[in-house]
């Protein structure tokens, strides 16, 4: 008898590398959806046994699919599978419900303990040994660049929450990033729409290189999260242009190293981080990124907004990678997810 699993993820490169983690003597018949409202329709006919589902998904996340299956008592076992990998992301889906936590990108071996251990899941020691590498199933769907891109910040993106969400004790709200392709001179008008308020900020850049690919991360923060952010950083009463500078440092040092690494993890690669640098304080959006309005060149950027629950704290992570990286990366993309 064969186990129907229903993997839940708005990346088609997480439902490929979820579908791939699975023990390969495993009698399954998987079905995919690419959202929340998928996922339900699927549980309601009471075509899944297993759900393995992402938290963060755009109109209906993770959070929300595990309220309605609670709500409605749907026949389902849930298991989070999530780049969110704070302590709160995890003690929440299991008051929601879920049987357990998984990390991405997803440790075969132990989601075969996991699975084993609700009883999903036997060994069969009769059949052949599996093989060290990924099953080679054709999958109904293929990956493309910004997909790739998109899991991999995903992935780097929960674990500089986590960082920073252990730092400050709270809980980081995570957003799906965004991956677009602009131009250098564009980049004021893609900066304008990615935040949120009104009013000024101020920015810090850092280049970054290795292996072929580079760039530069762009922290923007509002002025008007500073003193919110003092406080959670526990710097004294005493506010000054000294200490708002060592807000921006700090903050940027926690965001932008733990995200390259993980990118830097993920395709097994290192990248080296150049000087931080503050670009300017307390302007408006456009007037931090001037510089760039001269050049023609084609970017590929990467958008994420960082949000700290209970708090008016706006700050926005952006990295750019250049029109070369991008090229390299085209050419190392079937490497890259295992289609080669």
């Amino acid at each position: 008898m064969k186990t129907r699993i229903l993997i839940c993820d708005d990346s088609a490169m997480a439902r490929k590398q979820m579908a791939r983690a699975l023990p390969q003597d495993w009698k399954t018949d998987i079905q995919y959806a690419e959202n929340g409202e998928q996922a339900l329709a699927v549980i309601r006919q009471g075509a899944a046994d297993l759900l393995l589902l992402d938290l963060n998904m755009p109109d209906m996340d993770g959070y929300q699919v595990l309220e309605v299956i609670r709500k409605e008592d749907l026949p389902v076992m849930s298991l989070v599978v999530s780049a969110d990998i704070q302590p709160e992301a995890r003690n929440r889906v299991r008051v929601l419900g879920a049987i357990d936590f998984v990390k991405k990108p997803v440790e075969r071996g132990l989601l075969a303990r996991l699975l084993e251990q609700f009883g999903l899941y036997q060994p069969d020691a009769s059949a052949p040994q599996p093989h060290s590498s990924p099953k080679t199933t054709a999958l109904p769907f293929s990956v493309g660049l910004s997909d790739f891109l998109q899991e991999v910040s995903n992935v780097a993106m929960g674990q500089a929450a986590d960082l920073l969400a252990r730092l400050l004790d709270v809980f980081v709200q995570l957003p799906v990033p965004k991956v677009t392709t602009i131009y250098r001179s564009e980049l004021s008008m893609l900066l304008s729409a990615a935040t949120e308020q009104q009013g000024t900020y101020s920015a810090v850049c850092q280049g970054f290189t290795g292996a072929g690919l580079s760039g530069e991360a762009l922290l923007l923060f509002s002025d008007a999260s500073i003193d919110d952010m003092v406080r959670l950083l526990d710097y004294g009463d005493v506010q000054s242009d000294a200490m708002d500078v060592e807000v921006l440092m700090d903050m940027s040092s926690t965001l932008f190293g733990a995200f390259l690494r993980g990118v830097g993890e993920q395709m097994d690669i290192h990248l080296g981080l150049g000087q931080p640098m503050v670009l300017g304080r307390h302007q408006r959006v456009d007037h931090l990124v001037e510089y760039h309005n001269q050049r023609q060149e084609k970017l590929m950027c990467v958008e994420i907004p960082y949000r700290l629950e209970g708090y008016e704290i706006e700050c926005d992570l952006l990295v750019f990678l250049t029109e070369e990286s991008i090229r390299q990366l085209e050419t190392r993309l079937p490497f890259l997810t295992g289609e080669h």
